[in-house]
């Protein structure tokens, strides 16, 4: 039985120096798929286009993509996101002492506007409930 044994596995060809042999590893998992911005907007301007029955399933399955995904990018495009992503990348301006004190005062200016506003806002509330109570303003000032 040995011999029969040792036989079989005789009889099996041993790969040719033209042919590859195969691996025995395992080949790692592949990425998520990454779709620029540009891609995005062909697929979504394409499912748009897309008028006859099952052609948008066709499109996705093409694409192995899934609705979800096309409802996302669908929010994006409206928000304007996807058209902010084609901007090229590059280096940025490099700012100076007086850019970063101008941003920073232009900061405070905002601050301070909606400080006002609130302030300005409360006022005229406190000016109505004192109509409403029937209270007079301009003579609680001038007794003080």
């Amino acid at each position: 039985m040995d011999k029969d044994h040792k036989q079989s596995f005789d009889s099996i060809p041993s790969p040719s120096p033209d042919q590859k042999a195969v691996s025995p590893e395992v080949n790692p998992r592949q990425g998520r798929r990454r779709f620029s911005a540009h891609d995005k907007l062909k697929i979504l301007d394409e499912l748009d286009r897309a008028q006859a029955l099952g052609e948008k399933g066709m499109i996705l399955r093409r694409e192995g993509l899934y609705s979800s995904q096309i409802t996302d990018w669908r929010r994006q495009r409206e928000a304007g996101a996807l058209s902010a992503l084609n901007k090229t990348r590059g280096r940025k301006k490099q700012r100076d002492a007086k850019d970063a004190h101008i941003s920073a005062l232009e900061k405070r200016i905002a601050q301070l506007e909606t400080k006002l506003s609130t302030a300005n806002t409360i006022i005229e509330f406190q000016k109505k409930v004192s109509e409403i109570i029937g209270l007079d303003l301009h003579q609680d000032n001038e007794n003080t």
